[in-house]
């Protein structure tokens, strides 16, 4: 760096996470072998975020800046040789949007500092990233609590002149869940045919919307269980859970260029049936209480205009007669599905082991205190992402139900080559009045 012998930034407590509205503070430290004259020495604080349509390609087709404040540390001059130290604070405005980073687009936040030298001479620079964390607490969303319920009907024709008719119901025990949490799910076929039924898939898929001039759509299954088909004219149910991984949060409140929507698709091969159940990936957990029963229906309710405090510890999942109620119309079911694979089965059937970088909060797991954070261990843990995002946060004690078969967390992602049309999003799906599945109850 020729004159210089350090150029750097450093965090206040070595601190690199931040809440909007929050103050960001610092010091620019510079270590000089010999004097060097300036201009003036300026930082930097700027949030941004861009998106391309094209993959890891820098040059944005679309940007939009959330923050940009400069502050002038120090005046023409000159530094002598040895040490120097200059502090610098910049307060973050509170509708900025949580970090984000993906193959199209980009939620980024930096402080950079600069040496603008004279004429003439090479200007120095130094950048240090940090991460926004915007909270979204489920407890805000309307009908959280209630259960994701879908239902379809598919007339088939088989073996050239006969038709049947098949009916598929799928219901999550709710609509929000935070990393760490079980998505409980049931799902009841009544098969009328005479043919066999294909395998039964249930997919967890983040869709992130780049918001471009076309817009891009990033499809990824984030865990994949199989079940067993359904017999002819048998009426059967399958029951599976799956345990959410380190995600970001829905929605990016905040940011018009990147919108990102979480759902469970429940489909058969054969004869080719979906239902879409939309669900919320938040921060702070559903807050469920104990005393207050869960509706046998999923209809729409008002949530109270005071939700819950942060950092609740939500009661236990609603048990398996409110599934029932929900799935029960249709009679006795006469079998169960079982489950061929699961994506987030151990195959050794040894216990998982997970590590912090696994897993940004995970209840019941004990790290040891050389693997938290030193400066704060009261806040969430901190983890760089696996996937295509970061980073993953999550706040609140979440007990996840206990599961019959061990688990590794995250899964791999699986991305799709190509474009495909996007599922409704979570409100396209509760408002539309020709969806292809019906989230009310039908009528007894």
């Amino acid at each position: 760096m020729g004159k210089l012998k350090e150029f750097d930034i450093t965090f206040t407590n070595n601190k690199v996470v931040y809440s909007p509205g929050e103050s960001i503070s610092g010091s620019v430290k510079i270590t000089t072998g010999t004097s060097l004259q300036y201009k003036a020495i300026k930082v930097n604080c700027l949030g941004s975020c861009g998106v391309s349509n094209k993959m890891n390609d820098m040059s944005w087709t679309l940007e939009e800046q959330y923050f940009s404040s400069t502050l002038s540390v120090a005046d023409k001059g000159t530094l002598a040789a040895g040490e120097h130290s200059f502090p610098f604070q910049f307060l973050i405005p509170v509708a900025a949007p949580t970090s984000f980073e993906g193959p199209f687009g980009k939620i980024v936040y930096r402080v950079r500092a600069v040496i603008d030298t004279p004429r003439f001479s090479k200007d120095y620079k130094a950048q240090r990233p940090f991460y926004l964390l915007n909270l979204l607490n489920l407890n805000q969303v309307p009908n959280i609590e209630q259960p994701s319920y879908a239902v379809t009907t598919k007339r088939f024709s088989y073996l050239l002149v006969k038709t049947g008719t098949l009916m598929m119901k799928a219901c999550s025990d709710q609509r929000g869940y935070t990393p760490g949490q079980i998505i409980r799910l049931a799902t009841e076929i009544h098969n009328k045919s005479g043919k066999d039924t294909g395998c039964v898939l249930a997919s967890l898929i983040q869709k992130v919307t780049y918001k471009t001039k076309r817009a891009v759509f990033d499809l990824r299954t984030i865990a994949e269980v199989e079940g067993a088909g359904v017999k002819a004219g048998k009426h059967a149910e399958w029951r599976e859970q799956i345990i959410v991984p380190p995600l970001p949060q829905s929605g990016l409140a905040g940011c018009s260029l990147i919108e990102i929507d979480y759902f469970i698709q429940v489909s058969l091969k054969s004869p080719e049936t979906v239902v879409t159940l939309p669900i919320y990936i938040g921060n702070i957990a559903v807050n469920l209480i104990p005393s207050r029963p869960m509706p046998s229906t999923p209809a729409p309710t008002t949530i109270s205009p005071n939700p819950g405090p942060e950092g609740v510890t939500p009661s236990a999942p609603p048990a398996e007669e409110d599934l029932e109620e929900v799935l029960g119309a249709g009679g006795s079911v006469s079998e169960e599905i079982p489950t061929k694979s699961h994506s987030q089965q151990d195959q050794s059937g040894q216990p998982p082991t997970m590590s912090p970088s696994a897993f940004s909060y995970a209840p019941a797991v004990d790290f040891p205190p050389s693997q938290r954070r030193a400066d704060d261990t009261s806040a969430p843990l901190f983890c760089v992402s696996t996937g295509a995002t970061i980073p993953f946060f999550t706040e609140g004690n979440a007990t996840p139900v206990p599961t019959s078969c061990p688990l590794i967390l995250p899964p791999e992602y699986s991305t799709w080559d190509f474009t495909h049309e996007p599922p409704p999003t979570y409100e396209e799906s509760c408002s539309s009045n020709n969806s292809s599945f019906n989230n009310s109850r039908p009528q007894e």
